[in-house]
C-alpha cells in the first residue's frame, strides 16, 4: 500500500513535470512566433519605406520633366514670339527686300525642322529615360517581393521546424512515462 501511495506520488509528480515542461515548451513556441511575426512585420515595414522612397524618386522625376517640358515650351515660345516679331519687320520692308525675306524665309523653315527635330530627339531620349526608370523600379519592386518571400518561406522553415521539435518532444515525453510505468 505505501508503495502504491509512493508510486502515485511519482507519477503525480512526473506529471505535474511534464505540465510544467508543456508550459514551458508552448510559452517557447509562443515566443518564437511573436518574434517571426515582428521579423516579418520589421521588413514589411523597410520594404514600404524602399517604396515610399521610390515613389519620391519618381515624382521628383516626374516634376523635373515636366519642368524641362514646361522651359522647353518657353523658349519654343519665346521662338515663336521673336520670330513673329521678325516677320512683321520683314513685311514692313518687304518692297526693298523681296529677296533677302525669301531667304530669311528658307533660312526659318530650316530652323524649324532642325528645331523640331531636336525636340523630337530629345522626346524619344526622354522616353527611354521614363521606360527604364519604371523598369528599374519594377525589378525594385520585383527584388523586393522576392526577399519578403524569401524571408517569409524561411520563418515558415523554422517553424516547421519548431514544430517538428515540439512533436519529436511530445513522443518522447509519452514514451517515457510508459516506460516509466512499465
Amino acid at each position: 500500500m505505501a508503495q502504491d501511495n509512493d508510486e502515485l506520488i511519482l507519477a503525480q509528480a512526473e506529471l505535474l513535470d511534464s505540465r510544467r515542461t508543456v508550459v514551458a515548451l508552448r510559452r517557447e513556441l509562443e515566443a518564437a512566433h511573436a518574434e517571426t511575426d515582428e521579423r516579418l512585420r520589421a521588413s514589411v515595414i523597410a520594404a514600404n519605406a524602399d517604396i515610399a522612397q521610390l515613389k519620391t524618386t519618381v515624382v521628383a522625376l516626374r516634376e523635373e520633366l515636366e519642368k524641362a517640358q514646361v522651359e522647353r515650351d518657353k523658349a519654343v515660345q519665346q521662338a515663336a514670339a521673336a520670330n513673329h516679331h521678325e516677320l512683321l519687320q520683314l513685311k514692313e520692308t518687304v518692297v526693298s527686300l523681296r529677296d533677302a525675306l525669301e531667304a530669311a524665309h528658307i533660312d526659318k523653315d530650316t530652323a524649324v525642322r532642325q528645331a523640331v527635330s531636336g525636340a523630337s530627339a530629345e522626346i524619344a531620349q526622354l522616353k527611354v529615360i521614363i521606360a527604364t526608370l519604371r523598369e528599374a523600379i519594377e525589378l525594385a519592386h520585383t527584388e523586393k517581393d522576392n526577399a519578403l518571400r524569401d524571408q517569409f518561406n524561411q520563418h515558415q522553415g523554422e517553424l516547421a521546424q519548431l514544430h517538428g521539435t515540439i512533436r519529436m518532444l511530445r513522443e518522447q515525453f509519452e514514451i517515457q512515462p510508459a516506460k516509466n510505468l512499465t
